[in-house]
C-alpha cells in the first residue's frame, strides 16, 4: 500500500472503503468450547493490555487459545459500530474469562487521513491505548463528519505540502489535536507523535506486511487464528468463527 496520495483526494474521500473483508474461505468445522483460565490474582484479563511485536495492541491473555485480530481504522464507520456494540460483549465474555485474546491493528485505509488519528492514538502508554480508541470512536460523528470543507487557500497549500505537513495539517483540521489533548495528551508531545517519521515508518512496513499476509481490502478485517473471517464487518458476522473456535 503506498502510503503517498495527494490531499486533493484525500480530502474529498469517502468513507466507502470501509468495507468487508473480502472472501478467504470458510471458517472451519465447529470445535468444542475452550477451557477458562482465570486471570492472576487481583488482574483482569480485560485491563492486561501489551503491545505486541508487530505494532498491535494486545488485550486479554496472551496465552488465550483464541486469538482475535482486528485490522481497523479510527475514520472506519463499521469499525465504530464494532467497537461500540461487538467488542463489549467480547470483554465481558470471553475475554474476561481468559479465552480470547483480542488485539487491534491500525490499518490507514484512508492513507494520510488516517495517519494523523493513528499517530495520536498510539501517542499514549500502552495501557491508555483502548480508551483511547474507544473515545476516537465514539466521537467520529465531530471529527471525521464534520460538515465544513479545507479552504480552497488550504488546500491549494497543501498539493504542494510535504506528507508530513499533510499529515498533521489533516489532524488539526479535523479535531484530533485537540481531542487528544483533551484527554491528557499535552500539546507539546501531540505534535511531536504527528512529526515521529519512524513511527510513520512504521506503520508503512506494518501496513504492507498485513497486505502481504492476508490481502486485506478494507476495514475492519477480522482474523481467527490466523485465518481471515470472510465478509465479516459486523459482530454477528464474526460470531459464527468464533464459535467455530470455541470461543463461546
Amino acid at each position: 500500500m503506498s502510503m503517498r496520495l495527494s490531499v486533493a483526494i484525500v480530502a474529498a474521500i469517502t468513507l466507502a472503503a470501509c468495507k468487508p473483508a473480502a472472501d478467504a474461505g470458510g471458517t472451519g468445522a465447529a470445535s468444542a468450547p475452550v477451557a477458562a483460565k482465570p486471570a492472576p490474582a487481583g488482574q483482569s484479563w480485560v485491563d492486561t493490555i501489551a503491545k505486541t511485536e508487530d505494532g498491535g495492541y494486545r488485550m486479554g491473555n496472551p496465552d488465550a487459545p483464541v486469538k482475535l485480530i482486528e485490522y481497523g481504522s479510527r475514520t472506519c464507520p463499521h469499525c465504530g459500530v464494532f467497537d461500540a456494540e461487538g467488542l463489549p460483549k467480547l470483554k465481558a465474555g470471553p475475554i474476561a474469562a481468559g479465552k480470547l485474546s483480542y488485539e487491534f491493528h491500525d490499518y490507514p485505509v484512508h492513507n494520510q487521513l488516517d495517519l494523523g488519528p493513528i499517530l495520536l492514538g498510539q501517542c499514549v502508554e500502552p495501557a491508555q491505548f483502548f480508551p483511547m480508541l474507544d473515545q476516537m470512536f465514539a466521537n467520529q460523528e465531530s471529527l471525521i463528519y464534520r460538515k465544513d470543507q479545507i479552504p480552497a487557500d488550504e488546500q491549494a497549500k497543501l498539493n504542494t505540502a510535504t506528507p508530513a505537513q499533510v499529515i498533521a495539517y489533516l489532524a488539526k483540521f479535523y479535531g484530533y489535536v485537540d481531542f487528544v489533548k483533551q484527554r491528557g495528551v499535552p500539546e507539546a508531545k501531540a505534535q511531536a507523535c504527528l512529526a515521529d517519521s519512524k513511527a510513520l515508518e512504521a506503520i508503512a512496513k506494518q501496513t504492507d506486511a498485513a497486505n502481504q499476509k492476508y490481502n486485506i481490502t478494507g476495514t475492519p478485517t477480522f482474523i481467527v487464528n490466523g485465518k481471515v473471517v470472510p465478509n465479516a464487518a459486523a459482530y454477528e458476522q464474526l460470531e459464527p468463527a468464533l464459535k467455530a473456535a470455541g470461543a463461546l
